[in-house]
């Protein structure tokens, strides 16, 4: 029977996890999942775990911390949205990891090399945190945009928002116009600055500079005011389950 104790700040994140790990091995057990340093702190100070699945980002700072306030030498999976470049610093500690969004044929793999540890796991946290800080990740600094016969350079400070429509998947300008990309959603997410870029809904990814104003939306939902309104003028809402998050982002 493997305990397991999940670090996570994103609760919808925390849950998938949980229930993936269920899907997998209904062996494991969940004994609990906290999304703060301070919250982990307090129950491992007095409570032994097989396994640790740890987000890097939590709500009060680096999870790095908890290892400096407490001695543990467990097993520990990062959960994390450092892009590949950055991972490298896990792999040279050799440390487990997962790339978000979690994949169930890697959470399968990671648990198997779970299974072959035979001793307590040791991680030299200040040396990965220097590999961190020294290995940021690498985020789109520009888009390449063909439009017929000729090519466009939009470099990321331009752009004021991403949007899906019937049509396919586009960037808006903060100039006003619209232009087709090759990209979904999904994949912007991965390779836009997250301290810039905010996936909103299911339709539109979202730069700070572009709102211009917000509005307090029915079920907890926020109603979102471009200062470029999208061509058919239709309402732009932050869905219930990122609203939370979306607050967290502008108030960094």
């Amino acid at each position: 029977m493997k305990n397991v104790l999940i670090i996570e700040d994103e609760a919808l994140a925390a849950d998938h996890l949980e229930k993936t790990l269920k899907e997998i091995a209904p062996d494991i057990i969940v004994k609990a999942k906290f999304g703060s340093i301070k919250e982990s702190v307090e129950w491992l100070t007095v409570n032994q775990i097989d396994l640790i699945f740890l987000d890097i980002q939590l709500s009060d700072g680096l999870s790095f911390s908890i290892f400096e306030q407490i001695n543990i030498h467990t097993p520990v999976i990062f959960t994390t949205a450092y892009d590949q470049y950055a991972i490298q610093a896990f792999q040279l500690n050799s440390i487990a990891y997962l790339l978000k969004p979690i994949r169930k044929a890697e959470l399968t793999e990671s648990l198997k090399k779970f299974k072959s540890f035979k001793s307590a796991f040791s991680i030299d946290f200040d040396s990965l945190l220097s590999s961190i800080q020294n290995n940021k990740p690498a985020y789109r600094k520009r888009f390449l945009i063909q439009i017929a016969d000729k090519f466009r350079k939009i470099e990321i400070g331009e752009i004021a928002y991403f949007y899906v429509s019937d049509k396919g998947v586009f960037l808006k300008t903060i100039e006003g116009n619209s232009y087709p990309i090759d990209l979904s959603l999904d994949s912007l997410e991965k390779v836009l600055d997250p301290s810039f870029f905010f996936r909103i809904n299911r339709k539109y990814i979202v730069c700070d500079k572009a709102i211009s104003s917000m509005i307090s939306w029915s079920r907890n939902r926020i109603k979102i005011i471009f200062h470029l309104p999208p061509a058919d003028n239709s309402d732009i809402i932050v869905s219930i389950d990122r609203a939370s998050d979306f607050k967290k982002w502008l108030n960094k």
